[in-house]
């Protein structure tokens, strides 16, 4: 699923080159020299336009016209092509979005073979995400390039204040990134790309299903010289699939790109999610329910001079509601939990160019902070929550301040970035830590690269490691932090009809945190666990047939991946509640072929086979422990096409299959959803 070509016909070959603005969000972006183009990778994004200067590249290939996007690398400081990075970054582009037969993010982010998506509702209510057996919590979430990342739960990583419909790109960085991000990224990034205002448009979606589903959004963009302006809303709704699953959500984004080269970006974004949570965090009460709202707002500017400088201003804002008893409640039940995090961030980042390669440096300022009647320590006065009959009685704070070093150089095949990231966390005793990290790759040939990538990583715990306390949970506020070291190295190919890549992966970590009991306990506590290394391989290959022919043949694109994962852990004998339930073996397969003009479908293919067990709770009364037992899930959607509107059925799970995501959470069976996308162009 790394990139896909939007149009295939015969003859001279027309490459538009449009958008030189290199905006810092996006992780690729092609460096404005003066280029000759002999290959043009498959992973790049490409799509058909007709409006502006082309070159025309006289080729034994039919005639095709494509417009060549921004092309950045964010995998390292400094603006590099896809094609240099020496390391596996996995690219979802719009086509391949609109194609797959989802219509969540998190849905869509389970194809990918390296990433788990264990989900507790339908839908993408709500979902945990992790890279190559990592933890919920150990995975940074970017919206274009801004860290969203929730400081209170991974839980809630994933509320952002768009719609699928509304992603151009999903790049993901597998393994860690944390000398390029920080302490979240402790094994891996994930960077969500919205549309851009590039042209006047309106866009409609709306699709129904069963279980009284509605999906619903309008965007549209607008260009006014210098100005471009994007803007979304959206409300997803579903009875739900089984008694208190049932789900609200709302979403508003805003983003302005202003500028002679739209260099100024700032983006404003609401959502606000209500859904029954059955067995959400426990099976022995059923009728939890939670509420969440999330507003988010950054302003990016980027110079235009040789010395390339990019300040960034942030800031996040999470409210959080959670009842265990979303009806009658028991006497011993005083109170609802809720949480308020608020996260102000400033990026400094700059690089220069000289003949010894690119050099980048800068500094990284975060602040995290929550209030809570559940989560950090007492405060001295109470504070009453806004349109709630309840107080904030705790609060917790931290600082983390970050220098950056990276340089890059690329000599013949050879291409190396070498960099570390010094970091300085409030709360901790040790006065800075190190990340340094190092990749390297060499070309075999000029469609081969091999690799060799080694990091070094932490991760702060959450406020909800250090300090909450529940019916069945128990925090540790002593908690230390994780560290790991790391190591992968592979090959990656690229060709015209073929692109693909192999890898191993190895991951040293030290005081892993995680949720976990004794065996004939019930109550679970965040501990440390002295060691856990994961290690694997991973591989995939997409296959554009007749890619040179044109869209004539029946097969337009075939994908496959595999990745098996190993734990070999140091836990005493601990029961794990996620770190320990990692995918041992994941497989996935896509092929997206023509049916008659117009009309295609796409058909995937998902195997997982779990790690780990829970403890079955039936009739009220926890039983035996029980193994995740593997499970195979078959998916499809056929499109129609016809000028600006897009006709679509989507069925999920289509032989009904029983299966858990996590222990006593049932996930939905069969869904079928039909609905209708419409873009209008306008002047």
């Amino acid at each position: 699923m790394k990139g896909n070509i939007a149009r295939r016909l015969n003859t001279n070959l027309r490459l538009v080159f449009k958008n030189w603005g290199r905006k810092g969000y996006s992780l690729f972006q092609v460096i404005s020299k003066i280029i000759i183009i002999a290959f043009l990778p498959v992973s790049y994004h490409l799509t058909a336009d007709t409006n502006e200067p082309t070159i025309i590249i006289d080729t034994t290939i039919t005639s095709l016209e494509y417009e060549l996007d921004e092309i950045e690398v964010n995998s390292q400081r400094v603006p590099v092509t896809l094609s240099q990075v020496a390391r596996i970054v996995i690219v979802i582009e719009r086509n391949e979005i609109e194609a797959a037969p989802v219509e969540s993010i998190q849905e869509l982010l389970e194809y990918i073979q390296s990433v788990d998506i264990r989900q507790r509702g339908g839908q993408g209510v709500q979902a945990d995400i992790s890279i190559r057996g990592s933890s919920f919590d150990q995975v940074m979430i970017l919206l274009n390039g801004v860290d969203v990342t929730d400081p209170q739960t991974g839980h809630h990583n994933l509320n952002l204040p768009v719609n699928l419909s509304q992603i151009e790109r999903i790049e993901i960085i597998e393994g860690s990134a944390s000398r390029v991000f920080g302490p979240n990224a402790f094994a891996g990034a994930i960077n969500f790309i919205t549309r851009e205002p590039s042209e006047n448009q309106i866009s409609l979606y709306s699709s129904v299903g069963q279980h009284g589903y509605f999906d619903g959004s309008l965007s549209g963009s607008i260009n006014t010289g210098k100005i471009g302006q994007y803007f979304s809303a959206g409300r997803k709704s579903s009875e739900g699939y089984i008694p208190n699953t049932d789900f609200e959500t709302y979403n508003l984004y805003y983003r302005l790109d202003a500028g002679k080269s739209r260099n100024l970006i700032y983006q404003l974004g609401f959502t606000e999610k209500s859904f029954g949570a059955n067995s959400f965090y426990t099976p022995k009460f059923p009728d939890q329910y939670e509420h969440t709202e999330s507003l988010f707002s950054s302003l990016k500017w980027k110079s235009n001079s040789s010395f390339h400088f990019t300040p960034t201003v942030y800031w996040r804002s999470h409210f959080d509601r959670f009842e265990l008893f979303r009806r009658e409640s028991p006497e011993w039940y005083s109170t609802h939990n809720y949480h308020l995090t608020n996260v102000f961030g400033v990026n400094l980042n700059g690089w220069i160019q000289t003949e010894l390669g690119k050099t980048a440096f800068g500094t990284n300022i975060r602040s995290e902070h929550i209030l809570s009647n559940v989560l950090g320590n007492e405060l001295d006065a109470p504070v009453k929550i806004k349109g709630e009959n309840a107080q904030y009685t705790k609060s917790d704070s931290r600082n983390i301040y970050s220098v950056f070093l990276e340089h890059n150089l690329y000599f013949k095949k050879w291409s190396f970035s070498i960099g570390l990231m010094s970091n300085h966390i409030s709360v901790l005793k040790k006065g800075v830590n190190i990340f340094p990290g190092a990749d390297v790759s060499y070309n075999l040939a000029s469609k081969i690269k091999i690799y060799v990538s080694v990091n070094k990583s932490l991760r702060m715990p959450t406020f909800t490691d250090l300090y909450y306390n529940g019916p069945t949970n128990v925090g540790n506020p002593d908690l230390k932090p994780e560290t790991s070291r790391s190591v992968e190295g592979g090959i990656k190919f690229n060709s015209v009809n073929f692109q693909g890549h192999a890898t191993y992966f190895y991951r040293d970590g030290k005081n892993i945190i995680d949720w976990v009991r004794l065996e004939n306990e019930n109550i679970w506590q965040t501990e440390n666990l002295t060691w856990l290394i994961s290690s694997g391989i991973e591989f995939s290959f997409d296959i554009y047939p007749g890619k040179k022919q044109g869209n004539s043949l029946f097969i337009k694109h075939l994908s496959a991946g595999y990745m098996f994962n190993h734990l070999k852990k140091n836990s005493n004998e601990y029961i794990s509640r996620y770190v320990l339930d990692n995918l041992k073996h994941k497989l996935d397969f896509s092929v997206t072929h023509k049916i008659v003009n117009n009309v295609s479908a796409n058909w995937k293919l998902i195997f997982q086979e779990r790690n780990g067990s829970y403890t079955e709770f039936t009739n009220g009364i926890y039983g035996s422990e029980v193994s995740y037992k593997p499970f195979a899930l078959f998916d499809m959607k056929v499109n129609y096409k016809f000028r600006h509107i897009n006709l679509f059925v989507i069925t999920s799970n289509i032989f009904n299959t029983k299966y858990f995501d996590f222990g006593n959470i049932i996930q939905p069976g069969r869904w079928i959803k039909t609905g209708i996308n419409l873009d209008i162009n306008y002047k």
